[in-house]
C-alpha cells in the first residue's frame, strides 16, 4: 500500500492539441473527455471509454509497459482462442474416424439440387392410365358376375375335392432341425444326426417338464346316464307294500298324538253294507246316494290334482327346448338329404316346420336341379328328424297345399314372389309328375360345432350361387357331394 500511494498524480496528456479543434470550458479549463466526442483527436475522445485511474490499475498498467515487446506479444496471442476447425490430416489421423461418414466430416461439398420440371401432359397421361385400368377392371367383373349368373362356372368338382400337398417340414418338428426338409437317415445317418438340435445349446428340449390341461374326453358326454338296479315285478310289489306301509304308520302315529284329524272311512258300494251297517238296512237308497256321491267327489277331486300337477304349454315348450339343448351339448349330429323336387308347398312346410320343432339348425337349398337340406343339432332331435323325411313323407305326393289355396284366392294372379320351377304346375296349368321324386340321405356324423346359426331357406337359381352361400359356412363340398353321389349311402 506504501507503493501505490507514493505514486505521482496522473499527469496530463503531453499530446499536441491543435487550438481550432480544441474545446475550451469556463476560466480556461479543458471539457471532460467523455463529453469530448468528435470534435477531439484523442484516442480517448473517440467513443472509447476513459481509462480508470485507480492505483492498482495504474501500477499493473505500469508493469506491463516496463515488459519487453515480444513477451507482450506472446502473452496476447496466448489469450486468444482458436475457433478454426481440425485440417483434414487430423481427421484421417484421429482412430475413431469412419471413412463411410464423409458428408459429416465435411470432406464432401454439399451440392445444391437442380430444379427439375415435369414435361406437359405428363400427370394427365398417367390419370388416362389409371381410368383406362379401372374401367378393365370393372369389365371383368361384370364379365365374372355374367358368367356366375349364366352357371358358366359351376364345374368345381376336380377342386372342391383337392387335397393340399403336405408341407416339408412340419410345425411341431420346426425348432428341432436346422434345415428346411426332414434329414435323410437312410443316406447319410451322420450328417442327419448332426443336423438334429436335440443336444444343442438352443435346443427346445429343457429339463423341466409341461404339465397339459386336463381336458375331458368328448366321449364321456355320450355315455349313458347311470340307471337304477333292476328289480323284477315281484321285487317291485313287495317294494311298494313296504313304502304304503310305512307311509300309513307314520299317519297313524300322527292320528294318535292329535297333529292330524281322523280321516273319514272311504266308502265304496263293495263296501257299504260292512262300514254302514244299519243305516244301509233302514234307508238304502239315501246310503247309495251317498256313496255315489262321495265317489264322483274323490273323481273330481282326483282330475282336479291332475290338472293343476300338468304343465302349460309355454312350460311344455321351455321343458322341450331344455332338453333338446342337454342333447345338442353331448355332440352336434349333421345329416344331408338330397331331393329331387321341393315344388310341393306342403313338404316344403314338412321340411321347415319339423326342422324347428327339433330345435335344429341348417339350410335348405332350393335350386332347380334338386334341393339340398343341411340340418344339424342333438342326436335326438337329428333322428327324429331323419324318421320323418325318410319314413314318414310320401316325396311322389303333389297338389296344392291348403295354406297355398287360402293365400291365393279364386282369379288372383300368381304369386310374383314364387318362381315357376316351385310351384306343383307347370306352365300348362296342370300339376307336375312327381312319380320319380325321391330323398336320399347324402351323408351323417358328427362334427365339433355348428356350422350355421338358425334354421332357414335360400332360393338359388345357379349352382355357383348355391355353392357361395354354402362357402360362408364352409359346406360348398357338400353340394358337390349332391350332384356326384346321387345314389342313396
Amino acid at each position: 500500500m506504501q507503493e501505490y500511494e507514493s505514486l505521482p498524480p496522473a499527469l496530463p496528456s503531453q499530446e499536441p492539441e491543435e487550438p481550432a479543434s480544441r474545446a475550451r470550458g469556463g476560466l480556461g479549463i479543458g471539457l471532460h473527455p467523455a463529453l469530448l466526442g468528435d470534435s477531439s483527436n484523442d484516442a480517448r475522445g473517440r467513443g472509447q471509454a476513459m481509462p480508470p485511474k485507480f492505483a492498482t490499475t495504474m501500477a499493473n498498467r505500469r508493469h506491463a509497459s516496463s515488459l519487453p515487446q515480444s513477451t507482450v506479444t506472446a502473452t496476447k496471442a496466448q489469450k486468444q482462442l482458436d475457433l478454426s476447425g481440425p485440417s483434414l490430416e487430423e481427421i484421417k489421423a484421429n482412430p475413431y474416424f469412419d471413412k463411410s461418414i464423409n458428408n459429416a466430416a465435411g470432406l464432401q461439398s454439399r451440392k445444391s439440387r437442380e430444379l427439375v420440371f415435369n414435361e406437359q401432359g405428363k400427370y394427365m397421361a398417367q390419370a388416362a392410365a389409371m381410368r383406362r385400368q379401372a374401367h378393365l377392371e370393372d369389365m371383368k367383373r361384370r364379365i365374372a358376375e355374367s358368367a356366375k349368373r349364366a352357371g358358366l362356372d359351376e364345374d368345381r368338382s376336380e377342386q372342391a375335392f383337392l387335397v393340399a400337398a403336405p408341407p416339408d417340414v412340419e410345425w411341431w418338428d420346426e425348432g428341432l432341425i436346422t434345415g428346411s426338409a426332414y434329414p435323410d437317415f437312410e443316406t447319410d445317418a451322420t450328417t442327419a444326426l448332426k443336423s438334429l438340435k436335440i443336444d444343442t445349446s438352443d435346443t427346445i428340449i429343457t429339463r423341466y417338464v409341461q404339465h397339459p390341461v386336463l381336458l375331458t374326453p368328448p366321449q364321456d358326454k355320450l355315455l349313458p346316464a347311470p340307471k337304477p338296479m333292476y328289480m323284477t315285478k315281484d321285487e317291485q310289489r313287495k317294494k311298494r307294500r313296504q313304502d304304503r306301509s310305512e307311509v300309513l304308520k307314520e299317519k297313524q302315529a300322527k292320528v294318535r298324538l292329535g297333529l292330524e284329524p281322523p280321516e273319514a272311512p272311504k266308502i265304496k258300494k263293495s263296501n257299504l253294507m260292512r262300514v254302514l251297517g244299519e243305516q244301509a238296512v233302514k234307508d238304502p237308497t239315501a246310503v247309495e246316494a251317498r256313496v255315489n256321491r262321495e265317489i264322483a267327489e274323490r273323481k273330481e277331486k282326483h282330475e282336479e290334482t291332475n290338472e293343476a300337477r300338468k304343465l302349460t304349454k309355454e312350460q311344455r315348450l321351455e321343458k322341450l327346448a331344455t332338453n333338446q339343448e342337454k342333447d345338442a351339448a353331448k355332440g352336434v349330429m349333421v345329416s344331408v338329404y338330397r331331393v329331387d323336387s321341393l315344388a310341393f308347398g306342403k313338404h316344403r312346410y314338412r321340411v321347415d316346420i319339423n326342422a324347428k320343432q327339433n330345435g335344429l339348425t341348417g339350410i335348405t337349398i332350393l335350386n332347380p336341379k334338386f334341393c339340398l337340406i343341411i340340418v344339424e343339432g342333438g342326436a335326438k332331435s337329428v333322428s327324429n328328424y331323419r324318421k320323418v323325411i325318410m319314413q314318414r313323407t310320401d316325396w311322389t305326393e303333389n297338389g296344392f297345399f291348403e295354406g297355398e289355396r287360402k293365400a291365393r284366392p279364386a282369379g288372383a294372379g300368381p304369386d310374383p314372389m314364387e318362381v315357376a320351377w316351385l310351384k306343383p304346375e307347370d306352365e300348362q296349368g296342370e300339376l307336375r309328375d312327381q312319380s320319380t321324386n325321391r330323398c336320399i340321405l347324402l351323408w351323417e356324423g358328427e362334427e365339433k360345432a355348428r356350422a350355421f346359426k338358425k334354421w332357414g331357406s335360400r332360393v338359388c337359381e345357379t349352382e355357383g350361387e348355391a355353392q357361395d352361400v354354402l362357402k360362408r359356412a364352409k359346406m360348398e363340398n357338400m353340394w358337390m357331394l349332391a350332384k356326384n353321389q346321387p345314389n342313396a349311402m
